[in-house]
């Protein structure tokens, strides 16, 4: 993904999508309590957190530019799990098991072990619902993909206070120089892009 379609991507994906506008919005006070503990799985076993890290890299790869490997966003999602999005553990549980099922049965091998473009094959098969031996009578495929997608933007965009966006990956990405009421608020100027934004991370923006 470029550059400029990653940043269009991901600002589209925050301004236009009122799910996600919501859950970058939200307040999570203990999601927030629980990063600020620990980076260590709260509510993801090994297992399932290298697998959710392996699909949030090819919902956001890195490049020439962080991914969200780089940002931590399955730290993110483990923590939100683990206290205000709770009620997404059982379609992570289910989705993260089919997802090696379906795996297994294309490529005799589970999800953490294909090849970044094998990788790629079975998520597009699965964001369609079109994968092949993705268990009945649960958790939908398409609806897990959508999930998982979802916290892997807000983990990349959200205030880095909740787990993601570590050293401000996904700002840099979007051009976000982080709230103006943390830096006395944005002159005129600054606003109309005549001068220069100092971000929260100290560069001009």
């Amino acid at each position: 993904m470029s550059h400029v379609s990653r940043r269009e991507f991901l600002v589209q994906s925050g301004l236009y999508g009122s799910s996600l506008w919501m859950l970058l919005n939200m307040p999570r006070p203990l999601t927030l309590q629980a990063a600020q503990a620990s980076t260590r799985p709260e509510v993801l076993s090994e297992t399932q957190w290298k697998t959710v890290e392996a699909i949030t890299a090819r919902i956001i790869p890195t490049d020439h530019e962080p991914g969200a490997i780089e940002a931590g966003c399955v730290n993110f999602i483990d923590k939100a799990l683990a206290h205000e999005d709770a009620k997404m553990k059982p379609i992570y549980e289910k989705g993260l098991a089919g997802l090696d099922l379906v795996s297994k049965r294309k490529l005799a091998k589970p999800f953490v072990e294909l090849t970044p473009e094998q990788r790629d094959d079975i998520l597009a098969a699965v964001e369609s619902g079109t994968a092949e031996g993705w268990p009945s009578g649960g958790v939908g495929a398409a609806e897990f993909f959508g999930v998982v997608r979802m916290h892997t933007i807000v983990g990349f965009l959200a205030d880095p206070k909740y787990g993601g966006n570590r050293d401000y990956a996904g700002w840099k990405v979007v051009g976000y120089p982080g709230g103006g009421h943390h830096l006395g608020g944005y002159s005129p100027a600054q606003m109309i892009g005549k001068e220069k934004i100092k971000a929260v991370w100290g560069e001009e923006v």
